[in-house]
């Protein structure tokens, strides 16, 4: 018999925003199921002895209290006894979270992982969207400053991207090519998304949700005033919203494409009806902000579609 107990690989919980945090969203409503949770961060997980040991805490949530997360009891914990692991640190994609993905590959076939540790190595959350690229603004993905001027000339105004950042960080505006400031940001984070510029992010971005190969629900976030980024950690407002025809189009074959790969959750970003190459397959947020703005619980449909 699996013991009942979900663990979770992510930041701290003191890092973490309880009344936004996903992770939490997901614990909080497989508890009712009488399932504990186990929580630790990447740095904590080893191999010894041919098993898979985390140190860490068994946690329990509690949305009513003024100390959502309480720490029952801290541990070591062979990560066979779980029943599902959930993956939900935030990137950046770099040499930690690459170990930690080969060291859950070990157990892949007898623990459910969300999402599946091979797949989210295999699959950049910018790169991925280069097969994409025809439902994108103008895109390059390049270090090269010869090839990022060419792009300045076409395009005017231009997005830079690291291509292994996340959240919202380390993203810039340019209204034209500035070879000091462009090779500074190369020589720091190497590869840079390079995106034509869309005014109308003003409106705000779309985040759809795909769990388990469907198209599950979307929010809206528009960036405060004076900003381009619509991530809800850098201030943009969740709104509720509907997604037009080309959205579910686009959002539908990415979803079956997704299911192929065995990415089970994973969210998706559109701005002004198109796809902003950002194919967030780690740590996907904003489930509670839909269910705060809808009262659509799609932690359930993630249990569900699990079978938990």
């Amino acid at each position: 018999m699996i013991n009942k107990i979900v663990a979770i690989q992510g930041n701290h919980p003191s890092k973490l925003n309880p009344l936004t945090d996903t992770s939490i969203f997901l614990a909080n409503e497989i508890q009712k199921k009488n399932y504990k949770i186990f929580y630790y961060e990447p740095k904590n997980i080893s191999i010894i002895n041919s098993k898979v040991i985390a140190k860490g805490f068994f946690v329990k949530f509690n949305y009513n209290k003024k100390n959502i997360c309480k720490i029952l009891r801290k541990q070591k914990l062979d990560l066979l006894k779980c029943k599902f692991i959930l993956i939900r640190q935030d990137p950046p994609f770099n040499l930690e979270y690459i170990s930690t993905t080969y060291m859950l590959d070990t157990i892949n076939d007898k623990v459910k992982i969300i999402n599946n540790p091979t797949s989210i190595r295999n699959i950049s959350e910018k790169f991925y969207s280069a097969k994409y690229q025809k439902f994108m603004p103008n895109t390059i993905f390049s270090q090269n400053l010869n090839e990022i001027k060419n792009f300045f000339k076409a395009n005017k105004k231009v997005i830079l991207k690291p291509v292994h950042s996340f959240g919202g960080n380390d993203i810039y505006l340019f209204s034209k090519f500035n070879f000091k400031s462009i090779q500074k940001l190369l020589k720091k984070h190497g590869f840079m998304m390079c995106q034509k510029f869309l005014p109308k992010i003003s409106n705000g971005d779309k985040r759809v949700f795909i769990i388990n190969g469907k198209i599950s629900g979307a929010i809206s976030r528009v960036p405060k005033k004076g900003s381009f980024l619509s991530n809800m950690s850098k201030g943009g407002k969740a709104i509720n919203t509907i997604l037009t025809i080309s959205e579910k189009k686009i959002s539908k074959k990415i979803a079956s494409d997704l299911k192929k790969e065995n990415i089970f959750f994973a969210g998706i970003d559109f701005i002004d009806q198109k796809l902003n190459g950002d194919i967030n397959v780690t740590s996907p947020t904003g489930l509670k902000t839909l269910y705060d703005l809808s009262k659509i619980n799609l932690a359930k449909t993630f249990w569900k579609e699990l079978k938990a």
